[in-house]
């Protein structure tokens, strides 16, 4: 079975002009990467699982946020990798400058038997919606583009 995720695209703006919320993944292989590496605020999830929940859970758990409001389904997509993603979109706005996220620890360098800690996402940013597809990974372009669709 594919690994499951579930997210939260949240937008800002008027009727000619939004912007999207994104996310840098933290850790030593993100670093150096900015085209192509952005996300939606996501995270997996198990069979049986509420996505829409899990959406809520990993927003609050990457970005330091509770949402309040009702969600938008964007319908769910597979990336390249064959991750099902569930995406979800509000409108709200957010402060980037007081993301928090969780951290999680990995061996690092590679077999070195030292363990760091880094932040699940390391950075936030609004980008337009042209921005943003480029900034996005290529598996989750569809979600904007299903967004776009929404708010035209």
């Amino acid at each position: 079975m594919a690994r499951q995720s579930a997210g939260i695209l949240m937008y800002r703006g008027n009727d000619n002009d939004h912007e999207v919320l994104l996310v840098h993944p933290g850790g030593p292989f993100w670093r150096n990467k900015d085209l192509s590496a952005w996300s939606i605020p996501k995270g997996e999830y198990s069979e049986g699982e509420d996505p829409e929940l899990t959406a809520r859970r990993e927003f609050a758990e990457e970005i330091g946020v509770v949402l309040d409001g009702k969600l938008q389904s964007l319908g769910s997509i597979r990336q390249a990798g064959g991750k099902v993603v569930t995406g979800f979109s509000i409108e709200g706005d957010f402060d980037v400058a007081t993301l928090v996220s969780n951290i999680f620890e990995i061996e690092w360098p590679p077999r070195s038997g030292r363990l760091q800690s880094f932040p699940e996402v390391d950075r936030a940013q609004w980008f337009s919606l042209d921005e943003a597809h480029r900034k996005i990974i290529a598996g989750q372009r569809p979600l904007l583009e299903r967004l776009k669709q929404i708010l035209a």
